[in-house]
């Protein structure tokens, strides 16, 4: 029977929920695989099925695993789709959605910026991977945006692979095993400065939204900071609380 270290304070599935996490986060359990049978895991911590069962529920409701009827529960993974309906809260006027194609316009490992480095955890002068890109849709530029990332977790990518793809989260998690389960984001409305109105065909100085995204693992270590200076001219941000 393992031992679960937790505070007594947390409730028994709660504390399991934790333990399954920490497995899924060493990668002893990749996105796409099934978890032992709910009797088995069970009987691995010494805990009812009941129990079992509340924290793998926990874990669904939060998008960590999907139970399937009939197979069992598998630790969820990324498709373009799905990460970006997700994550992409822009919409038209009308309310309808935006498949937005993007355009990479610098990849460089550098020096993070003290923003970049605060965001992301990381000491001063750390290096990071940028990534600058366009995102247009229908036609017409609506995101001028950089992606920091820690150039160490994800070594290589400031070169390879050749071509990104239009959604980098499934990037993150094919490649570098790291999962984004959430994203905390911080929206202003601001001036343009001169390189993102070039890019959006904007004056300097017309407004946009800003938007700070630090995207976290299921741990709650972050992942990504990315900063989007957007063009809101015929949509708006959406989100459900």
């Amino acid at each position: 029977m393992s031992e679960l270290a937790r505070p007594i304070a947390l409730p028994l599935h709660r504390q399991l929920r934790d333990l399954l996490i920490a497995r899924i986060e060493s990668g002893e359990w990749t996105p796409g695989t099934y978890l032992p049978s709910e009797t088995r895991l069970a009987e691995q911590y010494g805990v009812s099925v009941g129990t079992l069962r509340k924290a793998l529920l926990d874990l669904a409701q939060e998008g960590i695993v999907a139970r399937r009827q009939g197979k069992g529960t598998v630790v969820t993974s990324h498709d373009s789709d799905a990460v970006l309906f997700r994550f992409f809260n822009l919409r038209r006027t009308d309310g309808s959605t935006l498949q937005p194609e993007s355009r990479v316009s610098a990849r460089q490992q550098r020096r993070a910026t003290p923003a970049e480095a605060e965001a992301l955890g990381l000491p001063a002068g750390a290096s990071v991977i940028a990534v600058e890109r366009v995102r247009e849709a229908d036609g017409v530029p609506i995101i001028h945006e950089v992606i920091a990332l820690d150039a160490t977790r994800f070594a290589g990518l400031e070169c390879q692979p050749e071509l990104l793809p239009n959604t980098l989260y499934q990037l993150y998690q094919v490649l570098f095993g790291a999962t984004v389960h959430r994203a905390h984001e911080r929206i202003t409305a601001e001036p343009a400065p001169a390189g993102s109105a070039a890019e959006l065909g904007l004056a300097p100085g017309d407004p946009v939204l800003k938007i700070a995204r630090v995207a976290v693992d299921f741990g709650g270590k972050p992942l990504e900071y990315r900063v989007s200076w957007v063009n809101t001219r015929g949509l708006h941000y959406e989100t459900d609380v």
